[in-house]
């Protein structure tokens, strides 16, 4: 009689239960292994967790396991552990999650791929010596390396005082010690520029790992981290799912981005799983930011990261001063007839053309892309809507109107489609139309707009960067792209066009991201050798992200943030779970919203360990209709978070026909 050894499979499917198989011992099937097994009618790829001689619980026929995939690395026990801590915190399914850890394509598939330009990949670079380190640094860099096994590090410095050098510095020992590394930073920030600084220190000892790669791209760059050909990974937050075997650092920079935090289908935050994966392989994780994000500055005051503080630029730069103009003068102005341009003030415009004069650089920052907010008749006050979504249309170019969310496209009309009298107009700005403006304001200026309009590839930033490094670029126009990470030593100027996008969103988290994108922009400028200006314009000059921005009074602003987050018990002290119904009939999206409410508040009721939750809703999400989805919401708010996942498992745990219903454990977003 043949015997079996006996295996629980995480099945790459989306149920949260793992699968027994069996396989004959001779096969020497070992826990990590990636195998394929019959699944229903079909083969799935799955991964072994678990291993036994004996049948475990199945009370039906367990099948054999039939391909093992010895092509991909046996995981090891501390990252299925990382893994399966992903999928419980979550709430998403384990097998759905142990798939994120291999690459696109197999080592040895045939499939080509376009093959990008190999300077995408590894810049040019020439050798450099080093900087002399600040005091700061050098402290910074001392306590971190003192440090033993897994230990969380908060980098809180000023930007331009130089955590990259610390973190360059850092690996440096890493690598000393025959270990690799994983560096993240926001996609937005991934740049031709920051991948320049690394290889100029650690040459071809770097892979890069983000979404602009090509399938046989990141085939290629996840297997030489796990062959151990290349020591240290760069990337974006999927970079984190490479299983790299001697992980020795974990780093990641501007800690507090909200890009860290996947928003579709699993709703991870890359900022706590880099923290747990350094945890479960028992080494340092260093998170940098500016601006650090609550949870982490709550995290550090409460001594659970260890805080380390730059205060100063480095080689004594000074900080850019800041200015802010009040919006409201050319309001009253342009309602005179008196403003040429109502979203220049004079102050701005007048320290552009100075910046021309001297043959210097200014950036002009504007979240909005377009030639226009949206486009409105005069006459009956109608607005065109996108037929999808619960948003208006955005005027780009004279007569395109786009959706941002969904991309539909139409022509505007000549008359308003609902009086048929009165001809619509564009109302509101974009950087379409700053570009425009300049453009007839300063005739001679070379002027560039970097937004998801104009700038579709990787190819396309590098071109950028190039000009702007080049001195090719007078003026540049850009939305969130040009705030992050970028850095050119001709650069003086940054005005922020309209710094009041953002003050009136639906969200309690709205005036940290609003200050957080004020410091960071206006740190831009005067990076180098030149001192930096930053013009503010707003119409709202005592909003707080303003009053403690032109401060640089971080510290300030975020003790002023927690007192309201802990009287609301927001996060970071309480804890938020996002359950979003979407479907193509409102009736049935609205009927499954309060029939999952009523289930919540009976298993509240039943399970006395539950009774600290709170469930609030259900509503309609501030984006009531997406792709031609109508959503509803609830919120589930929790003293802890040890329980919070387990509930929500439980409360979705139903079949709601026509609905689909997801968990945003820890949502950052409530739209």
């Amino acid at each position: 009689m043949t015997s079996f050894d006996y295996f629980k499979v995480a099945v790459d499917a989306p149920l949260n239960n793992s699968f027994e198989y069996k396989a004959e011992p001779s096969r020497n099937i070992e826990v990590g292994q990636a195998v394929s097994v019959p699944f229903g009618t079909r083969k799935a790829f799955g991964v072994v967790i678990e291993k036994s001689i004996e049948k475990m619980e199945s009370t039906y026929e367990v099948k054999e396991i039939g391909e093992i995939h010895s092509d991909f690395p046996r995981l090891s026990e501390s990252f299925l552990k990382w893994l399966h801590w992903l999928s419980k915190y979550y709430a998403y399914p384990f097998g759905q999650v142990v798939g994120l850890a291999y690459p696109p394509l197999s080592k040895k598939s045939d499939q080509k791929a376009t093959k990008s330009k190999k300077s995408s990949l590894f810049p040019e670079v020439k050798d450099v010596t080093p900087p002399r380190l600040t005091p700061e640094q050098e402290k910074c860099l001392k306590e971190i390396s003192e440090s033993d096994g897994f230990q969380a590090h908060l980098i809180f410095g000023v930007t331009g005082s130089g955590k990259t050098e610390i973190y360059l510095r850092l690996l440096e020992k890493v690598l000393k010690e025959g270990k690799q590394a994983v560096v993240l930073v926001p996609e937005i920030a991934l740049t031709p520029q920051l991948i320049r600084r690394f290889a100029e220190r650690f040459g071809p000892q770097i892979a890069v790992y983000h979404s602009h790669l090509t399938p046989r791209e990141k085939t290629n760059q996840w297997w030489e981290m796990v062959d151990g050909t290349k020591k240290i990974l760069i990337g974006a937050r999927s970079a984190l799912f490479c299983p790299i075997p001697n992980l020795g650092m974990v780093i990641l920079d501007e800690e507090h981005e909200p890009s860290f935090k996947q928003e579709e289908t699993f709703k991870y935050h890359a900022r706590d799983a880099a923290v747990m994966l350094a945890k479960s392989s028992n080494c340092k994780v260093i998170l940098g930011s500016a601006t650090p994000s609550a949870e982490s500055w709550l995290n550090a005051k409460e001594g659970r990261y260890h805080l380390h503080t730059l205060k100063e630029r480095v080689e004594g730069r000074p900080l850019p001063t800041m200015e802010v103009v009040d919006l409201r003068i050319k309001k009253e102005e342009k309602a005179k007839g008196e403003s040429e341009t109502f979203w220049l003030s004079e102050a701005l415009k007048a320290k552009i053309q100075q910046r021309l004069d001297l043959g210097e650089q200014s950036a002009l920052f504007l979240n909005r892309r377009g030639a226009a907010q949206f486009v409105l008749c005069p006459g009956c006050g109608a607005t065109k809507q996108c037929p999808n979504c619960s948003v208006s249309l955005t005027l780009h170019g004279k007569q395109n109107l786009v959706c941002h969310y969904c991309n539909y496209q139409e022509d505007m009309p000549e008359t308003c489609p609902e009086c048929k009298i009165s001809e619509l107009k564009p109302l509101g700005v974009g950087t379409e139309l700053i570009e425009r403006d300049l453009a007839k304001l300063f005739p001679k200026a070379r002027i560039e707009r970097a937004d998801r309009d104009r700038v579709g590839s990787r190819e396309d930033l590098e071109s950028l960067i190039s000009k702007m490094e080049n001195k090719e670029i007078d003026i540049l126009v850009g939305t969130q792209m040009i705030a992050k990470g970028l850095d050119f030593e001709n650069l003086t100027l940054v005005g922020i066009i309209l710094a009041d996008i953002g003050f009136n969103i639906p969200d309690f988290r709205a005036s940290e991201r609003s200050f957080e994108l004020l410091m960071q922009m206006s740190g831009r400028a005067g990076r180098h050798k030149r001192p930096g200006e930053v013009i503010i314009q707003s119409y709202n000059l005592e909003h707080s992200s303003i009053e403690f921005a032109v401060r640089n009074d971080y510290v300030g602003f975020m003790e002023r943030e927690l007192g309201f987050r802990k009287d609301l018990m927001y996060p970071p002290y309480g804890r938020l779970a996002g359950i979003r119904l979407q479907g193509l009939h409102l009736d049935k999206v609205v009927e499954a919203s309060h029939q999952l409410f009523n289930r919540g508040e009976a298993i509240i009721k039943k399970f006395g360990v539950f009774s600290g939750l709170e469930i609030l809703g259900p509503a309609e999400a501030p984006l009531a209709k997406l792709r031609g989805q109508h959503r509803y919401h609830l919120l589930i708010k929790a003293p802890k978070h040890n329980l919070l996942s387990a509930f929500c498992e439980k409360l979705v745990d139903v079949k709601l026909a026509g609905v689909k219903i997801s968990i945003d454990i820890d949502p950052l977003h409530m739209l």
